[in-house]
């Protein structure tokens, strides 16, 4: 019998309570020893590796987070660290590896591979929907579905007053879900890294707005723009002149019961990888776009960045 493990590695996303229950299951069916690796690549430095069982999923399909923890290793940066992460899947006999993670998840398993020649297929697991190659990352649609019910709230109140409520989004550098959410929300403004922009080319018609009756804004704003959410909800009262409030929804977005469709995708990104391995892939990435699921080279994935879709851009 041959033993597999499976590891989280950076952010958690919901979906991957759904992906570790899908792992287990249908590697038991292929006749496959799960293990699993518990907080990371710092518990496979440490050695916190211990075999799966089904009573070890049993009913975490329906909650966030992950069960077996996750961390940001800087130790894993270094190579005497991922030589001792090597001799521990050796000494249990383990020759093939799930990874859910994001870039730099990525990165450090493309050098393990290096160094190591450990098997892998690595599944894209990221709010930020920001991994090349992919239409799709884990956990992105019960973010968005988590901020669409946030925004919903915060637009109740702020039809209550006269005030424009600036509200920002996780995206480090990518902004999908700030996108997305203003396409989805009927938002009246829009900032994102990938789009230059100048405040004060908004402010002539949003005063205007306010002239022929309009109460309220909601702005949706990435992370990663050149200003931060008070800098512009400064902006609304010094130029537009109308109060406003700030809104960082922060790490809210990673948490919440995973979506169906999160619980779709993480049973068939699972069942795609495993089989992916089983076959004699050995450092590929699954990745999901409108031809389905596929594999793309771990070099080719972490080599540059994802693009926004030109055609949400063009709503902007």
């Amino acid at each position: 019998m041959k033993n597999i493990a499976i590891l989280c590695s950076g952010g958690d996303v919901s979906g991957m309570n759904p992906a570790l229950k899908r792992f287990v299951e249908y590697a038991k069916e292929k006749q496959l020893k799960p293990f699993f690796i518990y907080d990371g690549y710092e518990g496979l430095i440490n050695n916190n590796i211990k075999e799966a069982t089904y009573s070890d999923v049993s009913g975490i399909i329906t909650r966030g987070g992950t069960k077996i923890g996750s961390s940001r290793s800087k130790r894993f940066m270094q190579s005497k660290f991922r030589t001792i992460a090597k001799n521990n899947l050796n000494a249990l006999n383990i020759n093939m590896l799930l990874v859910l993670g994001g870039d730099g998840t990525f990165k450090g398993l493309n050098t393990f591979y290096k160094e190591h020649q450990v098997k892998f297929c690595a599944i894209p697991s990221t709010i930020d929907n920001d991994i090349n190659g992919t239409d799709y990352c884990l956990g992105v649609d019960t973010a968005l579905n988590i901020i669409k019910t946030s925004v919903d709230s915060i637009r109740d109140t702020a039809s209550s007053f006269s005030r424009a409520f600036v509200i920002e989004t996780m995206g480090r550098n990518c902004g999908y879900l700030a996108l997305i959410t203003h396409l989805t929300s009927g938002s009246e403004l829009c900032l994102i890294p990938e789009i230059e922009y100048a405040l004060s080319s908004y402010t002539k018609e949003f005063k205007s707005q306010i002239k022929n009756g309009r109460k309220y804004f909601i702005s949706i704003i990435s992370e990663g723009i050149d200003h931060s959410a008070q800098e512009i909800a400064e902006w609304f009262e010094k130029d537009v002149g109308i109060e406003a409030r700030v809104t960082i929804l922060g790490h809210i977005q990673r948490g919440g019961s995973p979506s169906v469709k999160d619980r779709l995708m993480a049973y068939e990104f699972v069942t795609n990888a495993i089989d992916a391995l089983l076959e004699g892939k050995e450092k590929s990435v699954i990745c999901y776009d409108n031809l389905g699921f596929n594999f793309k080279s771990i070099e080719e994935v972490t080599g540059s960045k994802n693009v926004l879709d030109k055609k949400l851009l063009s709503y902007l």
